[in-house]
């Protein structure tokens, strides 16, 4: 039996690698305490390495990070950038960014429910266009 699969959005990740954000101790005790397999997406990485900018040091315990073997990235198909901005324009008035649509668009891909984040977003958003997002990141 496979392991429960979980895409992480920007927000842990950046909080993971950036000891003064906020929620620093509730990425660590995430990472610590996951037991589903994380995966995440090219927007992704590259909003994070935007953020973590700050730091180059932060950027390359990221990237090594990534190498390690934390999180896996599923490729962006050629059909993906048909689904994506039809995931924005329904999402617009949020709005739905780029990589906020391409964890949807994971999430569908992977078949999973479950979502690591700190955006109230995936609140609205829906997996397949009718069930809720399962938020497994606790900020409590």
């Amino acid at each position: 039996m496979r392991p429960e699969r979980a895409v992480i959005d920007t927000g842990p990740i950046v909080a993971l690698f950036d000891n003064s954000d906020k929620f620093h101790p509730n990425s660590l005790d995430f990472i610590k305490e996951n037991d589903r397999r994380l995966y995440t997406t090219l927007p992704v990485i590259t909003e994070v390495m935007f953020l973590l900018d700050f730091n180059v040091n932060a950027q390359s315990d990221f990237l090594l990070w990534i190498y390690s073997g934390a999180m896996e990235i599923p490729d962006l198909r050629q059909d993906d950038f048909k689904r994506i901005p039809q995931l924005m324009k329904k999402y617009r008035n949020l709005p739905m960014d780029f990589a906020d649509a391409s964890v949807v668009l994971a999430c569908e891909n992977l078949e999973t429910k479950y979502v690591a984040t700190l955006d109230k977003d995936f609140n609205i958003y829906r997996y397949q266009d009718r069930h809720p997002f399962r938020n497994i990141f606790i900020t409590d």
